[in-house]
């Protein structure tokens, strides 16, 4: 069992759950805290849902770290894991995350959910809107009349002063109309709106 076949069996699934919405946007690969690490999948609608994958092959060094900073910015995350990472991985995520167990059958790579995801208790407003391009962030600000001294500084001065600035379900709402509505973003073949 390969990353790409858990991969191509999580897609098909989120294809069927999403299928017809045309609000949704599916991506391979959502860079987050500004490329520090990606979530494998992201389902992005009215909340940004991502999935984390661990094949046979893949190891859960990196877990640690990618839950950490995937719990500062997504509304509900799943983990699927090949069968062998199961324990140890439970070990690793809290219990708010989705866990889906990935096997082998005669037919491919079959995904089998044990736990729903919860919404995320702790994100972080600040780390939420670094999923924004500096000129997205600038434009909101302008928006709310909240640009005023932070139009020449770091893309961080933006990001905290979106975190100030608006409450924490105004940030997400700006967040994911941005990256629903983002052009020149990198092409990839699965990306797509589900739309039928």
């Amino acid at each position: 069992m390969r990353d790409r076949d858990v991969r191509e069996s999580v897609w098909r699934w989120l294809v069927v759950d999403h299928a017809g919405d045309n609000d949704t946007l599916m991506l391979n690969e959502l860079g987050i805290l500004n490329g520090a690490t990606r979530i494998d999948i992201a389902v992005i609608n009215s909340q940004i849902e991502g999935y984390e994958l661990k094949s046979e092959r893949d190891t859960l060094e990196r877990l640690p770290a990618q839950r950490d900073l995937y719990n500062n910015v997504l509304d509900r995350i799943s983990l699927v894991v090949a069968e062998n990472h199961r324990d140890a991985a439970e070990e690793i995520i809290p219990d708010w995350w989705g866990l889906a167990i990935a096997s082998n059958s005669p037919g491919g790579v079959v995904v089998t959910r044990e736990r729903p995801p919860e919404m995320n208790p702790g994100l972080d407003a600040a780390t939420l809107a670094s999923l924004l391009w500096r000129d997205e962030a600038l434009a909101v600000l302008e928006r709310y009349g909240s640009a005023r001294g932070v139009r020449s500084k770091p893309r961080e001065a933006l990001y905290e002063r979106l975190a100030v600035a608006l409450d924490l379900d105004m940030v997400r709402a700006e967040v994911r109309t941005a990256l629903k509505a983002r052009a020149g973003w990198r092409v990839d073949r699965r990306s797509r709106q589900c739309g039928g």
